[in-house]
Formats: C-alpha cells, structure tokens, sequence
C-alpha cells in the first residue's frame, strides 16, 4: 500500500472524528495504529503512540505528501528513539518526536497532546490499548474525557478499499491452495497428530505465498472436532473420522480464515454425512442471502434455518460469521439481532457448524465480500468432505 493509502485514511479518520463528537484519536502499536500509518509491531512497555486531531474548520490535516500543517493540526508519531530511523522510512506522517530510555514518557506525552489541543475535550484511544498507556494518558491530560477509537474508525474499517480486497483475495488463494494440498495428502494423514498437520498446514500456507498463520490453526479430529476452538493436540488422526481445518494465513498483513471439515482415508459414519451435508446447504442459503442492504442478522437466519429445520439448530452454537481485515474478528458480525445492513466492500466469515459433544464436528467456512449486488466468494475449494 502507498503512502497515499495511509494519508488518505488519516485525513478520513480526522473528519470522521469531528462527526462523532471528539476532539482526538490516540493509538498505539495495533491494528488501527498499522490501518492508519502502515506501521506494524506489537505492543511493548515502551510508550510508542500516535495522535490525530479532528479535521477543524480549516479542514486541518495531512496533506498528501504527509507534510505537517503550520496550524498543529496534523496527525504526530510520539516513539522511543530506538525507532525514529524505523518510522521515518515506513511511514508517511512527517511529525516524528522522540524519547529516550531516562526521559519521562508521560511528560512527552503530554507535550504531544499540548502541541495538538488534546490535553481537554474528548479523546478517543484504541480499544486495545494497555491500561498502564491509558492511565498515563489521563495523567498527561487530565480534563479530558475519554472513549473509544471505533466510534471513529469502525465505520472506515469495515468497508475494504482495493488495496485491502486485494491482499485478502491473495491471503485466501494461499489457503485455497493448501486446501487442496490436503485433499491430496489422503491417507497420509492417518497417523499424524493434530500438532503435526497443524505444521504441515503452516508450511504449506508458506510455500503458497502466505506469512505466518494468522491464528492459532485448528485441527479438530474426531471428537475433538465438537469443540469450535480446540487448537490443535497430540490426538493422532484416524481413518475415516471428520476433522474440522480452519486456518489462513497473511499477505499484506490482511488474513485469511477458511474451513473445511475432510475425513482422509474412509468414510465417516452415516450421521456425519448427514450433518455435512446440512452445513453445507446452510452455508450456500447463508451465502446467497448477502446482499447490499440486507441486515447481517439475515444471513445468520438463513443459515440456522436450514440446520433448524433437520433437527441440529441446538448443535450450532456460534454466530454465523465475522468481519475480517486487519483483525481476523472485527466488523461486521453476522449474528442475531445485529440489524446492520451490509454494505459493498464489507468482507466476512460465513462458517455455520454442528458440534455433536463427544462424537464430531463438522463447519465450513468461506470469506466473502459484499458487491453491488450480491457478493463474491473469496474462497471457492470443494466444500465436500472427501
């Protein structure tokens, strides 16, 4: 993504404020700190935030270049100097301050607040944020009053831009691929643990162009597969029994998250076949009931209505799906009683299962994205369990 991209979203993000009532954004190392400046890490002890006014009536922000207006009002990187060479290269924010391990972080922070006119009003910080940050911010601003990041940047997020359909179209193609490198693994599987096709899954997400895994893959075989969220363990994988896979990979830092419930080397017993075959229906009603407009609580009826109706709707005990862009859960969620209507460029899970305690699981999920009038599949591997 460019730089454009990023001074684009700051510019959106400080009129996007002004709309919800506050004064100013704060983030730190997260998803919203990476969606608005490009910058990626993880959170550590050391302050490392970023600042973002609301647009005035001047319309003060960052210009395309990132070059800071005169009038303070354009967003400002506080970080540990260790950084500063970091930042500089791969951001585009052209204020860039400083401190040093002995300096005090809280004064820093709040002579970037003064700088920008966030020591009062109301200041939004990242849903996320450490509560040993966000203690330090009310002492550097302590007539502020607070509330959270996505009141702003929710509504931003969930709508994906090119760049963003782009590297979740390629993070799902990795796992479509390492689909089928399964179906062709077959018998091979029989005797492996669950740790150890969890590895072989990794490897394969790697070779096909994905980085890293982006959560912990599930490897849910026999009854193991009726826990939604088991992980993966020492169980080694039997003939002919459902395995639950869901996994992805990054590309771009934007994730894929598919499932496929495959039972290598035999067939499962009857009753799987049966319980397969109605979460696939639901997943294909669910599927085609998105559209532009429709309530997200609409897709989550269409798919519980065909598991209701042969008898497992108390076996499908999770929402139908989940936004995801930066984060693998975000919005919008596809469950009951969210009326949100979809909008296009809104990317989601639809993964209906069946979790029978004890016996099997079994889900399949793709992700989607809302279009101008219907959706497009960003998954399309055989959703059979062969």
């Amino acid at each position: 993504m460019t730089d454009d991209t990023h001074a684009d979203r700051r510019e959106r993000t400080a009129a996007r404020l002004r709309a919800v009532d506050a004064d100013g954004l704060v983030c730190f190392p997260s998803r919203n700190l990476q969606y608005l400046t490009g910058f990626e890490e993880e959170p550590s002890e050391r302050h490392f935030l970023l600042a973002v006014p609301t647009a005035g009536d001047g319309g003060g922000h960052d210009s395309g270049d990132g070059a800071a207006r005169s009038d303070g009002t354009a967003p400002a990187l506080l970080v540990p100097d260790l950084y500063e060479t970091q930042v500089r290269e791969e951001t585009s924010v052209a204020d860039v301050r400083t401190w040093a391990d002995g300096d005090d972080p809280v004064a820093a922070a709040r002579d970037l607040l003064a700088d920008r006119g966030l020591r009062e009003g109301r200041l939004l910080v990242d849903d996320t944020m450490w509560a040993t940050f966000t203690q330090d911010l009310r002492a550097a601003a302590p007539d502020a009053t607070w509330g959270l990041a996505s009141e702003a940047l929710a509504d931003l997020r969930v709508r994906k831009d090119d760049a963003e359909l782009t590297a979740l179209r390629e993070a799902a193609a990795a796992a479509d691929a390492t689909v089928r490198d399964l179906r062709e693994l077959g018998a091979d599987a029989v005797g492996m643990t669950e740790r150890d096709l969890a590895a072989w899954i990794a490897d394969r997400l790697a070779a096909h162009g994905g980085t890293g895994v982006s959560f912990e893959t599930v490897v849910g075989s026999g009854p193991n597969g009726a826990k939604p969220h088991h992980g993966h363990g020492d169980r080694e994988i039997r003939a002919g029994e459902p395995v639950v896979l869901d996994f992805g990979t990054r590309v771009g830092g934007y994730p894929s998250d598919q499932t496929r419930t495959l039972a290598f080397d035999g067939d499962p017993p009857a009753e799987y076949e049966r319980v397969h075959e109605a979460v696939r229906e639901a997943q294909a009603a669910a599927v085609d009931a998105v559209a532009p407009g429709v309530a997200a609580a609409s897709v989550d009826r269409a798919a519980r209505e065909v598991i209701e109706s042969v008898g497992y709707g108390d076996a499908f005990v999770h929402r139908t799906g989940h936004g995801v862009g930066l984060d693998v859960h975000e919005e919008p969620y596809i469950v009951a009683g969210n009326d949100r209507e979809l909008e296009p460029g809104m990317v989601f899970s639809v993964e209906p299962g069946v979790y029978l305690d004890g016996r099997f699981g079994c889900r399949i999920e793709d992700l989607v994205v809302v279009t101008a009038d219907g959706c497009e599949r960003l998954n399309d591997t055989d959703r059979g369990w062969r």
